[in-house]
């Protein structure tokens, strides 16, 4: 019995009745000998983070554009929060944390550059439309490894699609649209009390008593209702589910659509569209995969996935080096 063997005999072993085992993975959509040593679900994880569309996450806007500080989240960081909470809450319920940790580490390979406003302007603008859940499961099963795919399993793609508005297939996969929520809520409350946009005293009272006062407090809370719910159905108290929907109102109203906090929106939707109409017009001035995926899909898919892959400084760079006239000099 190889390593990989013992550890599905743990999972067996260990994890409860409804927790999605590695060796019961659907598997790939392109046949792969198991490795020896790691699970279906522990090589997706690594491939995820090994990966370009997972370090470039780094450089991407989660709430606040180019923000000036070291402290401020960005999608890379995001991506680890909802990782480490989905993990938390697997391992309370008995789930398989491996799928779990994957999943939640590619939820958002896709991302725009400029957060959802680069969602929102892709998707008005490109016939094809644009979700970034669907755009990182295909940035991981098309784009990846110059368009040969990373060939996640089935369950790690599911949970990634699903992981805005539908139900996956398993538990675990249930586990990371939930996480997700509970990460960007709390976080973007510390940025935004960080940025002097809101204070720490102005969120709903309800919330306060029952979440708590601190970051901590707040997300402890919260997977603890999901944990100890018996139903095992990722359902939460009502009162816990009133205090997180009125911190969701509150933020919406504050801080989610605040002048201050979106000033540079604008902005950054005009970067989009230009590059857009730019590659459009010109698909031949994109790097090979993405050219060849136009001439393939259609020239709005070819340029959606590589506008979608762009960093904010990347695109940033790129307009300007488009838009803004260079000096002139006599040699």
């Amino acid at each position: 019995m190889n390593v990989r063997e013992q550890t599905e005999l743990i999972e067996e072993k260990m994890l409860a009745s409804d927790a999605c085992l590695s060796k019961n993975s659907r598997g790939r959509e392109r046949f792969e000998k198991p490795c020896e040593f790691r699970t279906i679900f522990q090589r997706d994880r690594d491939r995820i983070i090994h990966c370009k569309a997972f370090r470039r996450l780094k450089h991407k806007t989660q709430v606040f554009l180019a923000p000036e500080g070291d402290h401020y989240r960005t999608r890379l960081t995001h991506t680890l929060e909802v990782s480490q909470i989905a993990r938390s809450i697997a391992r309370g319920l008995r789930l398989n944390e491996d799928l779990v940790e994957a999943a939640a580490l590619g939820h958002d390979l896709g991302h725009t550059p400029f957060g959802h406003a680069g969602e929102r302007e892709l998707n008005k603008i490109a016939p094809c439309g644009f979700k970034h859940y669907e755009q990182s499961a295909r940035t991981a099963q098309v784009i990846e490894k110059n368009g040969k795919g990373l060939n996640l399993s089935f369950e790690v793609i599911d949970a990634i699609l699903c992981h805005t508005n539908k139900k996956a297939t398993t538990l675990e996969g249930r586990i990371i649209e939930i996480a997700d929520k509970i990460a960007y809520i709390n976080h973007d409350i510390d940025d935004a009390i960080h940025g002097g946009i809101i204070k720490s005293e102005d969120l709903p009272k309800f919330s306060v008593e029952v979440l708590g006062d601190t970051t901590s407090k707040r997300i402890s809370t919260l997977i603890s209702a999901l944990v100890l719910d018996k139903t095992r159905d990722l359902k939460m108290p009502d009162d816990v589910k009133k205090a997180y929907h009125d911190l969701h109102d509150y933020m919406y109203g504050y801080v989610y659509v605040n002048p201050i906090a979106k000033s540079e929106e604008g902005k950054a939707m005009d970067i989009i569209k230009y590059l857009y109409d730019y590659f459009m017009s010109n698909p031949e001035k994109m790097p090979a995969l993405y050219f060849e995926i136009s001439q393939r899909e259609g020239i709005s898919r070819g340029v959606c996935d590589y506008i979608a892959g762009m960093s904010d400084n990347f695109a940033i760079n790129f307009y300007k080096e488009l838009s803004i006239p260079k000096g002139w000099a006599v040699l």
